[in-house]
């Protein structure tokens, strides 16, 4: 089953299929808007008793697929001694930066440079550090959170692909998550260092919003860089960074020597926003 897949996605054109499935998913007529969410609720069974508004408050799917939680419904962890989940997910992938090289699966990797759009003097930064892969499934809440203290440094819009980012398309394309289109913020932590949360976009993602410059323009052929002056923006633990119009991928860089990841996490192990990923070093 996974090389047809595999081998579909190579032929499609990915950024148009996106955008007719953004269309869709945009659209506020309530006949069409209310179809798809009760449908998509019933595929995907997802939890509704979590979300802060009704069904028929939504002004499209995208409203729905973006929903807030009610308050409460995500503890956070101590930020002062622990690393946060920035999102509710499944880990694809914990461990070490080692050579520069970021394990994808099943013998597959890319490197910090690559997935921070060849930003040479960034990667450095992270060679021995740590990393956290978490996919987001159809089904998870999608708002992206910061999974420490930070202040936003930077961010660059990396163009690319946009394959499934799913266990099956990890384990059979090369460089997945360095290839697809991207947004990667890197952040000042103070004590905790430097670290990076790269928002990967997948196959019918839509779009990419964060809470600073609101929706990124995606489906762009050129890197677009921005950068932000000291203390320009500055978001706490737990904060809402950004959102994905449709699902995907967040991935964490860190440091060396800042911290150690929780050793009972292993691929495949499911995690919420604000649960403990691992613990501060001193």
């Amino acid at each position: 089953m996974s090389k047809p897949f595999i081998a579909f996605q190579k032929i499609v054109p990915h950024h148009a299929v996106s955008r007719f499935a953004g269309r869709f998913a945009g659209s506020q007529k309530p006949w069409l808007k209310d179809r798809l969410i009760r449908r998509f609720i019933a595929s995907y069974d997802v939890d509704m008793s979590e979300a802060a508004r009704p069904i028929e408050a939504y002004a499209s799917f995208n409203d729905f697929f973006m929903r807030e939680l009610k308050p409460g419904a995500r503890p956070l962890a101590d930020a002062r001694d622990n690393v946060l989940s920035p999102a509710d997910g499944a880990i694809s992938q914990i461990g070490r930066i080692e050579d520069g090289r970021i394990f994808q699966a099943k013998g597959r990797h890319f490197t910090a440079a690559q997935l921070l759009g060849g930003d040479d003097a960034a990667a450095a930064r992270f060679a021995g550090g740590h990393f956290a892969t978490i996919y987001l499934s159809p089904k998870d809440y999608h708002r992206v959170h910061m999974p420490a203290d930070g202040d936003l440094q930077s961010t660059v819009y990396v163009p690319g692909d946009l394959f499934s980012v799913n266990t099956v398309t990890a384990e059979n394309v090369d460089g997945l998550f360095a290839r697809n289109e991207r947004l990667a913020c890197q952040f000042d932590g103070g004590a905790h260092g430097q670290f990076a949360s790269v928002m990967v976009g997948a196959m019918i993602v839509a779009g990419i919003e964060t809470v600073w410059q609101g929706r990124t323009e995606t489906h762009h052929p050129e890197v677009i860089r921005r950068d932000f002056a000291d203390g320009e923006r500055t978001l706490a633990a737990g904060a809402e960074m950004g959102r994905f119009f449709l699902g995907s991928t967040v991935v964490l860089l860190f440091e060396p020597g800042k911290l150690t990841w929780d050793g009972s996490l292993k691929a495949g192990d499911s995690v919420r926003m604000g649960q403990s990923l691992g613990r501060w070093a001193g």
